[in-house]
Parts: C-alpha cells; sequence; structure tokens
C-alpha cells in the first residue's frame, strides 16, 4: 500500500538571517526539503563589510604625501603583528581543536572517547587517573578503575567536603553543593576507600579498592543544586498544542538570539554552559561572537530591554552528522557566568544507570511557531509529550529506520502536539525522585504536530560524557 507521502522536512530551527543560512536539501535518508516559513520577519544580513579609504583627491608626489604613507605603513605592520601575537597566543593557549581534549602538559590532543576507556592513550596516562562519574539518580559517585576496567562506588568512610569539591572540579563544575552517604542495600559488592593514612598527596592515589565498607553508604555526590521543582501550573492543556509558561516555570530555558532575532532555544547546566542543538551553529552560526543568551525571560518582547549574554566558545559533538542529525548536540560556553535566581536556574544531567521508559512523561518548551508556517512566539510555550519507544518510533509508518541511537522520540502519533520551527536546541525534559532532568535537545521533524511524525530529539544520555569532558577542559584552562 502507498503511503502518502510525508510533509516537509525541518530542523526546528527559528527564523534565519538572510545569506547566512542557506537552505538545504538534506541527502540521504531524509529526501524532503528544508520547510522555510514565507511569514519570517526581514532580518538585516551581517556580511562582514571591510572598510576601505579612498583619497578623494589625485595622489600628490610630495615629501608629505610619503611621511603619511610611511606612517601608515608602519601602523598597518604593527596592527599586523598584534594580530599575529593574537593567533600565536590563541593556538598556544588552546593547542587542541574543539573536538578533541588535551593530555595535560605533553600537548598530545586524543579524542573524548578515549578518556576512561581502560587504556593509556595520553603519554602520562591522564586520560586514565581522574575518572569519576555521578550514577543513578541518587548521584552515586563513582570511580574508574582502570586495571579492573570497572566503575566502583565511594565508600563514605574517611570521605569529606574536600575530596567532593575535587570530584566535581574533575567533572567539569566549578561548584560544589554536597557530598552525603546513602545506603547501599547490599547492592554493591565492591568500593573504592579513601586511606586515610595516606598523607597529603592526590585523591585519587588515595583511593583503593576493596570488598567491605564499614559505613555501609557511598558516597551520594551534588555539584550543582539543579532540577528544581518548577512552579506549578495547568501541564496539559502554543509550541504546538501547548500552553504559555509563567516566570520560573522553566528557569533552565534560554533563547539563543542572532541580530535580535530568536534562532534556537538551548538549556542552562551550569553558570557558565549551555546545552543546545548543533545544527542551531552550523557554517557562518559557528561564530561565538554572533550569538546572545537570554535567561530568565518568558517573552521575546523582554529581550530587547536587556543585553543578553555574550557567547565565548562554541563546542560543536565531533561526529555531528548535518544530513542524518545524528550526535545533533553543541556546547555554549558565556563569556561572564549567569546569576542563578528563581527564574534562572541549571537543569540536571542525566546520570550513567538511568532509563528512560516509554510513555514516560517529559515537557518541551521553546519560543517556535505555534502552527506549521506560523511565527515565533512572543511567549515561552510548553506542553507534554511522552516518550516513544525507539523501534516503534523507527517501524516503516513512522520514520523508518531513520532514527539513530543517539536520537529519541517524543510526542502523539495522533499529532496535534508537538515542537516546530523555533524550538531547535530547546529542552526536553521528564521529572524523577523529585528532580528536573535533561532527557533531550530538540532537533528535527516532519512537519509540525504531524500524524505519525513526532518530534525527535538529541538523545542526552548518550551525549552526558562527552559535556562532562568538555566542560572539564575548558574550565581547567582558565582556572
Amino acid at each position: 500500500m502507498a503511503l502518502e507521502s510525508p510533509p516537509p522536512y525541518y530542523e526546528n530551527h527559528g527564523f534565519q538571517p538572510e545569506n547566512l543560512y542557506s537552505t538545504r536539501q538534506p541527502v540521504g535518508a531524509n529526501p524532503n526539503p528544508q520547510y522555510s516559513s514565507t511569514n519570517a520577519p526581514s532580518v538585516p544580513s551581517y556580511v562582514p563589510t571591510v572598510v576601505t579609504r579612498q583619497s578623494s583627491s589625485p595622489v600628490a608626489h610630495s615629501s608629505r604625501r610619503t611621511c603619511a604613507s610611511s606612517k601608515f605603513l608602519s601602523i598597518l605592520i604593527v596592527i599586523c603583528c598584534a594580530i599575529a601575537a593574537f593567533f600565536i597566543w590563541y593556538l598556544v593557549d588552546d593547542r587542541c581543536v574543539t573536538s578533541l581534549i588535551e593530555c595535560g602538559s605533553s600537548g598530545v590532543c586524543i579524542p573524548a572517547s578515549q578518556w576512561c576507556d581502560g587504556m593509556n592513550d595520553c603519554p602520562n596516562g591522564e586520560d586514565e587517573t581522574r575518572c569519576v562519574r555521578l550514577y543513578g539518580p541518587n548521584f552515586i559517585l563513582e570511580v574508574y578503575s582502570p586495571v579492573s576496567k570497572s566503575w566502583y562506588p565511594v565508600c563514605e568512610d574517611g570521605w569529606n567536603d574536600d575530596y567532593g569539591r575535587i570530584a566535581c572540579k574533575d567533572m567539569g563544575y566549578n561548584t560544589y553543593y554536597y557530598s552525603r552517604g546513602v545506603a547501599t542495600e547490599g547492592s554493591f559488592k565492591s568500593y573504592m576507600k579513601v586511606n586515610t593514612s595516606a598523607g597529603n598527596i592526590d585523591l585519587y592515589k588515595k583511593l583503593y579498592s576493596s570488598d567491605s565498607c564499614a559505613s555501609q553508604n557511598v558516597v551520594s555526590l551534588r555539584c550543582i543544586e539543579c532540577g528544581l521543582p518548577t512552579k506549578s501550573a495547568n501541564m496539559m492543556n502554543r509550541i504546538v498544542g501547548g500552553s504559555g509558561a509563567v516566570p520560573g516555570q522553566w528557569p533552565w530555558q534560554v533563547s539563543l538570539h542572532v541580530q535580535g532575532t530568536h534562532v534556537c532555544g538551548g538549556s542552562i547546566v551550569t553558570r557558565q554552559w549551555i546545552v543546545t542543538a548543533a545544527h542551531c551553529v552550523e557554517g557562518q552560526f559557528a561564530d561565538p561572537q554572533i550569538w546572545r543568551v537570554y535567561a530568565g525571560i518568558v517573552y521575546q518582547s523582554e529581550m530587547f530591554l536587556r543585553h543578553g549574554h555574550r557567547v565565548q566558545q562554541i563546542i560543536s559533538h565531533p561526529d555531528y552528522d548535518t544530513d542524518s542529525k545524528d550526535n545533533d548536540v553543541a556546547l555554549m560556553k558565556l563569556e561572564t557566568p549567569l546569576t542563578f535566581t528563581n527564574n534562572v536556574q541549571p537543569v540536571c544531567l542525566p546520570n550513567p544507570g538511568m532509563m528512560f521508559q516509554p510513555d514516560q512523561q517529559c515537557w518541551i518548551s521553546g519560543w517556535g511557531a505555534e502552527y506549521q508556517g506560523g511565527k515565533t512566539s512572543n511567549n515561552l510555550n510548553y506542553v507534554m509529550v511522552p516518550l516513544i519507544e525507539h523501534s516503534k518510533c523507527n517501524s516503516i509508518y513512522i520514520y523508518s529506520g531513520m532514527i539513530l541511537p543517539t536520537m529519541i522520540c517524543a510526542g502523539f502519533l495522533e499529532g496535534g502536539i508537538d515542537s516546530c520551527q523555533g524550538d531547535s536546541g530547546g529542552p526536553l525534559v521528564t521529572n524523577k525522585n523529585s528532580v528536573w532532568w535533561l532527557v533531550g535537545d530538540t532537533s528535527w521533524g516532519t512537519g509540525c504536530a504531524s500524524p505519525n511524525r513526532p518530534g525527535v530529539y538529541g538523545n542526552m544520555t548518550v551525549f552526558t560524557d562527552w559535556i562532562y569532558k568538555n566542560m572539564q577542559v575548558k574550565n581547567l584552562k582558565i582556572q
């Protein structure tokens, strides 16, 4: 039976400044053209221009003109030297390209995937010596043993806040919330313990494996107070088919602007780091200087009264594929840290070991179009969408194998409720153990709220380790 042809393909992007983001037709798995709204507001292009000086009179062959030319040449040489010095400094300061991580003082650069994999890839083994993570919904601290190539929980015996701060720093946080013991309930067979008599040496040299834990408690570590409960509101009542948000309801939601226009959404994970979609920052959009980040706002009209936060750096996932949208995630580092308030708060990154079940209730939010082909919304909207089983979303009647492991589907197969253009990069969140977790970032879809075409989101559980590694190395560089 012939299937009805799908609606136009779109990347959940906001309205594009002209001449900056060219319309392209994805190839391979998705042949449908990108959706482009005819109602998009006119946005001035900002192609860089070079100002040239031209004399209004003929060139006079005089000594004064010669002196002026020499002076101009000298100034030009000084400027060129300054620019060259800057680039030399920049290259020395950040020897590795953004997709690689530097092995300490050796200058060797390796992919993030090779960190904490049980093999020494750095000359001095730095990639295997500071491997920590938080596991499950209770934030259990685990340390990797390169000897047994396994992760072990840390016994609370001898643990203190100073160790907690070190572990948080090694996960890329410049903050520390608390450490406390959590009952093991007999589920752990081996532990990492602190040798309190080891003296003033590195924390990881104090840790040793043990089959016992006297306190029967393992360390629960929180580096940042994240995922705080939002203000109550009717959770199911624009996004398409959603409701208007109130201040503080989704405090991790940010609006990403280019030249005064909302382009994409993002999620706050620390005071200086924003998670968004890689397709939001492709091509000329990869320039951090063009972006402004607005937090704690629910109306786009409020943005004109604020300056927004400048972006210092943009890091796209090195394996992002522009056609399939595989690994559609990126990080933005702000020049100045956010000030957390009731309306500006981080969301929690999902820890390894967390499983989000099909049909689990999640929420999406954003300033995207309220209907296919519409304009971006002035008001921040939100709606509940259930997760859809991976195999179901990949069936021939839905996305026919286009959903990769780095993607997750959410929505209603009957249509009517969905993310849309302008929601890209924004959060897909769920509440578990009274904490809000970032399940995904809005990535792509076919049409808006069309039957059998649910929204597709970046699978944040796959990206968490990459996010931590990049936050860690970039934070260490500025300390």
